[in-house]
């Protein structure tokens, strides 16, 4: 049997009587580390055997947790032993889930046997109702903790001032600089018992004040700092709320669908623009919508945040094997990889299905490029950027045919072998109606052609068409401006001018590279 006793805050006095006892009876025992104040009047009790080697031996933090562990599993096979660990063995105590679950598969039993923890010892230095709420994090583990800002926080493993700067880094994001917090060092050790309060900002000035028995203590907020997506998830709910905003009250998924697409575009406005306050800005609004759709979900019981937050989480990770798994994928069949990924989670068996399921509301130029890129990741493309060039030159012959069509000719081939006069002077209003049609739908048809091969070349070139086409229009616009401007200097109006005198205007921007 392995018996994990809690070895109290610091002080002998605050040691359960079962826990003494154990130690006391047991014939091996094991300290997880001897660097804890307790030590001193153990030696009077029991012998023991400190583990402090593993730490000395590995620089990383889980890994000495988990040769730890092992070692104590091993040693519980033959023998009954205790492993003792400072404070309380359910508190900021990794090694003893570890054990647990190795023991259990090893049929050892455990017996834990609690004291006091440091986290008590600090409630009674405080004066501090655990009643009240509050969060207890790992400074090491900070970066993937959850910090809620509403509640009060304690932050265990302060040991030095390089944490304590990692600390306080992290938590500056959270908490305006001003900020309380308390540095607890030695909670429940009579006569070592230390406390100062300091702001945030002043966290790691202090000098000698952190060892292995410091913990920060961080009051809940009164000047909220709004910086996490439950903020904005509790400011959205209530502005639905029955006395909420009348117009958020009334907003649907069909209402808001236009307003996803306009900040999007917003957002792509602002990273052309390289404005990062513009973006910071945009990515809210584009957020704002994520959550919006989530709440008016939840409202109506089909989904909230939760649901596709772990959505795309699941998403992302079975689509990147090579990082969550043991996938071997090179760069070049990466992207092949993820649409073979995508065809099975959607239950596709063609090609043409996932083709067929790119938004049909997208603009026309991404989506051209996409179901090329779609078609060419299965091999079905050019060879060589000539046959484009050459498909380029093909498709604007077409529109030019298209558009030279005459009257005569569409009758002639609409009535091959037949009295083509008389049909006319049957049919006069009608075929030319029809001829103007047909016409039209012809150019169409082929300058879709042409425009479809024109992104075919983009893309062989690695060019955004999208960017492309917008340089162009903004350049037309800067140099139809500086016409204008001429224009205007020259008192008189477009109505005035000929189109030989603009084009000079014209010409003017270019070669001043407007």
């Amino acid at each position: 049997m392995i018996n994990i006793v809690g070895l109290g805050p610091g002080d002998l006095s605050l040691i359960s009587y079962g826990a003494i006892e154990a130690l006391k009876n047991s014939k091996k025992v094991f300290l997880r580390t001897e660097k804890h104040p307790v030590v001193k009047d153990l030696e009077k009790l029991t012998k023991f055997e400190s583990l402090d080697h593993f730490y000395d031996e590995n620089d990383d933090f889980d890994d000495v947790y988990r040769k730890i562990s092992e070692f104590i599993v091993e040693e519980g096979k033959s023998e009954d032993i205790v492993y003792a660990v400072p404070g309380h063995p359910r508190v900021a105590e990794k090694t003893v889930d570890m054990i647990e679950k190795l023991a259990k598969e090893n049929n050892i039993d455990v017996n834990v046997v609690a004291s006091m923890s440091f986290v008590d010892a600090m409630f009674e230095a405080l004066a501090f109702d655990p009643s009240n709420g509050f969060r207890l994090v790992d400074a090491f583990e900070m970066q993937t903790s959850y910090i809620d800002t509403d509640i009060n926080l304690i932050v265990t493993q302060v040991y030095d001032e390089f944490i304590a700067s990692e600390v306080k880094l992290y938590l500056m994001d959270r908490y305006d600089d001003e900020q309380e917090v308390y540095i607890v060092r030695g909670a429940g050790i009579k006569g070592e018992e230390f406390i100062k309060k300091v702001r945030l900002c002043e966290l790691d000035w202090a000098e000698n004040e952190f060892d292995y028995l410091t913990s920060l203590y961080v009051p809940k907020v009164e000047n909220k700092k709004y910086n996490t997506v439950h903020d904005l998830e509790l400011i959205m709910d209530k502005l639905r709320a029955p006395d909420g905003c009348d117009w958020d009250k009334k907003q649907t998924h069909e209402s808001l669908k236009n307003s996803v697409i306009e900040e999007a575009y917003e957002l792509y406005n602002a990273i052309e623009n390289d404005d990062i306050d513009e973006m910071i800005e945009e990515l809210g609004d584009v957020l704002l919508q994520v959550i919006f759709h989530c709440q008016i979900g939840k409202e109506e019981g089909m989904f909230d945040l939760g649901e596709v937050a772990n959505g795309i989480c699941t998403k992302l990770i079975t689509r990147h094997p090579h990082i969550f798994g043991d996938a071997n994928i090179n760069r070049e069949e990466f992207e092949k990889t993820w649409e073979e990924i995508k065809k099975k989670e959607k239950g596709e068996s063609t090609i043409t299905e996932g083709i067929k399921r790119i938004p049909v509301y997208l603009p026309a130029l991404m989506k051209a490029e996409k179901v090329q890129h779609k078609a060419a990741l299965v091999g079905f493309d050019w060879d060589d950027i000539y046959d484009v060039f050459s498909k380029v030159e093909e498709e604007y012959e077409e529109v030019r045919e298209a558009y030279e069509l005459d009257f005569a000719g569409f009758v002639a081939d609409k009535y091959a072998g037949e009295d083509v006069l008389e049909k006319i002077k049957e049919e006069s209003a009608d075929l030319l109606d029809e001829y103007h049609r047909m016409k039209i739908q012809y150019i169409k048809e082929e300058l879709g052609d042409l425009l479809f091969s024109i992104v075919n070349l983009a893309r062989f070139l690695d060019v955004d068409t999208t960017e492309a086409l917008n340089g162009t229009i903004d350049k037309f616009v800067n140099r139809f401006g500086f016409v204008e401007e001429k224009i205007i200097e020259s008192g008189k109006t477009f109505d005035e001018m000929s189109l030989e005198e603009m084009d000079a205007f014209w010409d003017q921007a270019k070669e001043q590279e407007i």
